[in-house]
């Protein structure tokens, strides 16, 4: 179980249609593949999906610090010092993707190679978890459309609204689309990309108050402290820290601030075992747990309901776990496939996924 190598190969894969929010736009999925080898022939995989306009990392920067720094401080533990890697990854500050991708495919390999899954090495609660999907900026008809073809193709009953426009009427007349033309029974809530001010948010969700919102998430920047806890103070749904809260130290920030009251994991920024030591603290603090979604293909997405189904806190509410739907193609064997509202964990050992070597070959883009 000893590591021997690790590899970090970076590919674009292009969505659909562009993805824009509040901090910037996406056209193409450049992401980086992280493979960790054993000297038993095993190999673990995990994917890096840089965001530069939030945690400052892009891609050429995951491939360097991996093979420069992280590889190194890796190779020769064994599957199983996952302590020791989490603290000699640890002294590098930032690089938050990267360092989560390797984290995870450590884990998958030692999953592959005790024939268990990620999901029961964690915590084995279920095997699937309930689907949210993110609609970001477009017109209030154009919106309600893609929300009701998730709806009938995929069963899906939850949609993250991506808003921090200005004027705010631009989004609130969304959300109010989104709820006139859905009905009541589909769980709507909000996500600002810290694009608005705290002022602006509290106009905002007043102006929607009548909509039945579950959550508000980043509505305005964590650095506005104190106009944060005003808007906090004010707001009758759970307050999300999505980007500003990554480590459990600053989760710990936010909510004893009163500057959040719920928390987002994204495992591809926590990887598994920051996740847990996220999800740990949150639950002591009896906060509410949502499943966030980094804009992953289906690699990330099979990562993230690994780590949901595992908790019973992680899989109460639905997960961020669907954006692999806006790529034009992806790199697993296997598809994954959201049926009925929900996202099983893959069955087999490790993720339960694997990479088409051909797709990668065709995808890579450092060859």
């Amino acid at each position: 179980m000893k590591i021997v190598a690790v590899e970090a190969i970076p590919y674009a894969i292009a969505y659909r249609k562009p993805l824009r929010f509040a901090s910037g736009e996406i056209y193409a999925a450049t992401h980086v593949l992280v493979r960790v080898r054993t000297d038993d022939g095993v190999v673990g995989i995990a994917d890096a999906p840089p965001r530069p306009f939030t945690y400052g990392e892009t891609q050429r920067g995951v491939v360097a610090v991996i093979e420069d720094i992280f590889a190194p401080a890796v190779t020769g533990l064994t599957l199983l010092d996952r302590e020791v890697v989490h603290g000699r990854l640890s002294r590098t500050v930032g690089n938050p993707v990267a360092r989560a991708a390797l984290d995870m495919a450590i884990w998958d390999a030692l999953g592959r190679t005790l024939d268990t899954s990620v999901t029961e090495m964690l915590g084995g609660w279920t095997d699937r978890m309930r689907v949210s999907h993110m609609l970001g900026f477009d017109t209030p008809a154009a919106m309600v459309d893609e929300a009701r073809r998730m709806r009938a193709e995929y069963g899906i009953e939850t949609f993250k609204v991506k808003v921090g426009r200005r004027p705010v009427s631009l989004d609130t007349a969304v959300v109010r689309a989104l709820r006139e033309g859905l009905g009541d029974d589909v769980e709507l809530y909000v996500d600002g990309n810290r694009g608005w001010t705290a002022s602006e948010s509290a106009r905002a969700m007043a102006e929607m108050a009548d909509l039945d919102l579950s959550l508000a998430e980043e509505l305005c920047p964590a650095d506005d402290v104190l106009g944060r806890r005003w808007l906090v103070s004010q707001l009758s749904v759970p307050f999300v820290a999505d980007e500003s809260a990554v480590t459990p130290a600053e989760v710990t920030r936010e909510i004893l601030g009163g500057s959040a009251t719920a928390v987002s994991i994204k495992t591809s920024r926590s990887g598994f075992t920051g996740g847990r030591r996220t999800h740990h603290l949150c639950e002591g603090l009896g906060l509410e747990v949502v499943m966030g979604n980094q804009i992953d293909g289906q690699l990330g997405s099979a990562a993230t309901v690994a780590f949901g189904a595992a908790f019973e806190s992680t899989s109460r509410r639905a997960g961020e776990l669907s954006n692999f739907l806006d790529m034009s193609d992806d790199l697993l064997t296997d598809p994954l496939a959201i049926t009925g509202g929900e996202l099983q964990v893959p069955p087999g050992p490790g993720l339960g996924v694997q990479i088409d070597e051909d797709k990668l070959a065709h995808y890579r883009t450092d060859t």
